[in-house]
């Protein structure tokens, strides 16, 4: 527990350095399979962060160029 708390700082710049990878290559890639390793990392980060319920970001709005369903 004392070296989380001693190098705290250069793990989450690790992390977040992942996570940018990741999303980076999920945006330049039109395959889902990478799309769902970042949501994947994304839900990991989130319940590390304790975002539950109503922390959690709100959806975007559905946008006016999309076709009516």
């Amino acid at each position: 527990m004392d070296w989380i708390v001693t190098h705290w700082d250069d793990l989450l710049l690790i992390v977040t350095g992942l996570i940018s990878v990741a999303s980076a290559i999920a945006a330049l890639t039109p395959t889902p399979a990478d799309d769902r390793l970042v949501g994947a990392l994304r839900r990991i980060v989130e319940a590390l962060a304790l975002n539950v319920g109503h922390a959690r970001p709100a959806p975007p709005p559905p946008s006016a160029s999309a076709p009516p369903e």
